[in-house]
């Protein structure tokens, strides 16, 4: 694996903007199949909360303009660009799942080759900025979420959220409402890997959206970042500040991913 797109992270791509931001992105991955995107405008971030220490300090970060996938990537993207299928959930709307750290970034090294655009993980800061989509509540919905707005166990009581079902996997995306950026399944339905190493708090993280990165690529071994929340777990993970992390070389289903495409920082 060339991890072209981690390499070539701090690039940003020449495209018309004002294109950009009138219509929706697409990756071409072959046999008919898209992988469409939504444009995010460059701005600013308070990121973080007081809820655990993990999350503090709060700091502010400038955000540069991206685009991001729509929904998780579905199972029927990764098969064309991997050519196989290794989640448990079969469904042709269902997000992919068993993907280690690794396999999504691969994933977006060979869709870089194909198209000549640079795919990647989201860095932590674009996930979170995508996810609160200018709010700065617990969801994008508000302070409370409930399992008609998301896909998480609504069995698994937490401080003060609402009981609901447990649905047991994963569901088709688009179910439930996009946050105002037009994004889908950002709360729940599968955790979604970042591209930084997992660091235990924000002290001395980066005041850009650059991930955070200081060993080895490789080592499988390192911790990485996911964020969102899934469908086994409590809805305080769904969060868009919450933070968790797993080995890069791991995989459940209960983890997925969503793609990056890096555009201009004059955007």
């Amino acid at each position: 694996m060339s991890y072209l797109t981690l390499l070539k992270f701090n690039h940003r791509e020449d495209i018309d903007s004002h294109q950009t931001q009138s219509q929706d992105l697409t990756a071409d991955l072959g046999n008919g199949i898209e992988l469409d995107l939504k444009y995010v405008p460059s701005g600013t971030l308070t990121m973080g909360s007081d809820e655990c220490d993990d999350e503090r300090p709060i700091h502010l970060v400038t955000v540069d303009a991206f685009a991001i996938g729509i929904y998780p990537l579905l199972q029927h993207q990764y098969q064309a660009i991997m050519s196989d299928n290794p989640s448990d959930f079969a469904g042709e709307n269902l997000p992919v799942e068993n993907v280690n750290w690794f396999k999504a970034m691969e994933f977006c090294d060979r869709l870089s080759q194909r198209t000549g655009h640079i795919y990647t993980l989201p860095s932590e800061v674009q996930w979170e900025y995508a996810a609160r989509a200018g709010t700065n509540s617990k969801y994008h919905v508000g302070d409370i979420i409930t399992t008609e707005l998301a896909n998480y166990n609504g069995e698994k009581l937490y401080g003060d959220t609402t009981p609901g079902i447990f649905r047991g996997q994963t569901t088709p995306v688009g179910m439930f409402p996009p946050n105002a950026f037009g994004l889908y399944d950002i709360h729940g339905n599968v955790w979604e890997w970042c591209l930084d190493e997992w660091h235990g708090n924000y002290a001395g993280a980066p005041s850009n959206d650059l991930a955070w990165l200081d060993r080895d690529l490789l080592d499988r071994n390192i911790a990485r970042v996911k964020r969102g929340g899934s469908w086994n777990y409590y809805a305080c993970s769904c969060s868009s500040s919450f933070r968790c992390s797993n080995l890069a070389a791991n995989f459940a289903n209960t983890i997925g991913f969503r793609v990056v495409r890096v555009l201009s920082s004059t955007n």
